[in-house]
Formats: C-alpha cells, sequence, structure tokens
C-alpha cells in the first residue's frame, strides 16, 4: 500500500527533507501517527510521500512506515542510517529500525512489551531495553524512552499510547522544527467525531511532557 499527497498552500518551506520510519505492532496505531504528521505536513504545504506495509494483519502482526517530506518526489525507500527520526512503539520492533536511523538522528521509543510466541514458551530471548540503547548508542542517535507505566491518564484512563507518542516526538526532536503543533492538533481535532478531548488531551500531554523523561544523547 503507497500513499502520496503534495501541499498547495505555500506555507511549507521547499527545501525541507526530513525522512521518518515508524515500526510497531498490529493494534497500537502506529500508522495513524503517519498519517496524522503527513496530513499535518501536507496542510502546512510540504511535499509529503508515504508507504504503510503491514505485516500479519491481525493484531501483534509487524507494521511499519516510512514518511517522506521532500521537495521533490522522493522514492519509497529510506536508505540505511538515512531516517532522521524513528518512531518505535514496540522494544523489540525497534531493533529492525535501528539501521535506518541517521547519525545524530531521533529515536522515540515507546517502551511496550509484546512477546511473541516463541518467547513466551521459551524458545527465543526477548531484547532487554539495554540492547536497544546500546545499539541506539552505536548509530550515533539519541533516544528518548517512554515507559508504558508513564502514560497519563484521562477521566481515570490511559490515553492512548500511538498520540501521546507523536506529542513526545513533537517535544523532544527536529520534527518540532517542521511541524507547528497548532496543525497536529488541528488534523487530531478533525480525525475523530468520538474521544475528541481524550486524543486532544493525550497530544498536549506529550507535548509538554517532563524534560526529565528518560533520554540519551549520543
Amino acid at each position: 500500500m503507497t500513499g502520496a499527497g503534495e501541499g498547495t498552500n505555500g506555507r511549507g518551506d521547499a527545501t525541507i527533507r526530513y525522512d521518518i520510519y515508524l515500526v510497531g505492532i498490529g493494534g497500537q496505531g502506529v500508522l495513524t501517527i503517519g498519517e496524522i504528521i503527513m496530513a499535518a505536513a501536507f496542510q502546512q504545504g510540504h511535499s509529503v510521500n508515504f508507504y504503510p506495509t503491514k505485516g500479519m494483519a491481525q493484531r501483534g502482526g509487524f507494521v511499519k512506515a516510512q514518511l517522506r517530506i521532500s521537495p521533490d518526489s522522493a522514492g519509497p525507500g529510506i536508505p540505511e542510517k538515512g531516517a532522521d527520526l524513528v518512531i518505535s512503539t514496540e522494544v523489540s520492533e525497534t531493533l529492525k529500525a535501528v539501521r535506518f536511523i541517521k547519525p545524530g538522528g531521533d529515536v522515540v521509543l515507546f517502551a511496550y512489551v509484546w512477546a511473541p510466541t516463541a518467547v513466551m514458551v521459551g524458545k527465543a530471548p526477548y531484547p532487554a531495553l539495554d540492547e536497544v540503547t546500546a545499539q541506539v548508542e552505536e548509530a550515533g542517535a539519541s533516544l528518548a524512552v517512554i515507559p508504558p507505566e508513564t502514560l497519563p491518564c484521562y477521566e481515570g484512563l490511559p490515553v492512548a499510547d500511538n498520540i501521546y507518542t507523536l506529542g513526545v516526538a513533537l517535544a523532544k526532536t527536529r520534527l518540532r522544527e517542521i511541524l507547528d503543533p497548532t496543525d497536529v492538533e488541528t488534523t487530531v481535532r478533525t480525525r475523530w467525531k468520538r474521544g475528541i478531548e481524550r486524543n486532544l488531551f493525550a497530544l498536549d500531554a506529550g507535548l509538554h511532557v517532563d524534560a526529565a523523561l528518560e533520554s540519551n544523547d549520543a
């Protein structure tokens, strides 16, 4: 599946190039993160190409997407060491994306653990968070980790982790230089008919995440 959009309102910087690699598992809404970024970038006048890929259709299957903001028609493949930002919503899946992050880039990880069958039956080990941290360090990138237990609550229930993670990415990486948070908020506000206030709360909480959020600057 491929998708592409080109902004026309003239607000975008026509020279901007920014590549985002997204990875997670089915059911987490990682593709929704990409769709929101694409819509907000489009609204600002940027040329955007968005290429989502799904593994197994069921919950728990591998999901990835490549989003390219570019003044020209960028191809679907972000080269190794070519991504400015990796957003991951599962610990082990992050390891599949590390080779794409460029030195000096950013990795934002919602540190959810989804143990596959082989791990649950003891036939394979699950990577420790320290292993992910070490690989990101080796790649020369910065890492911001969001522990799942730190998700804020709205009316007594945890907010959507994907929307919160998007807010953190805007707060902690160069993505905020590319996207105006107001346009992201507008996209979130108009995307759903229900749960609007909950999702806006999640986005705002991520945007104002505590500066003490665990991070590692290479």
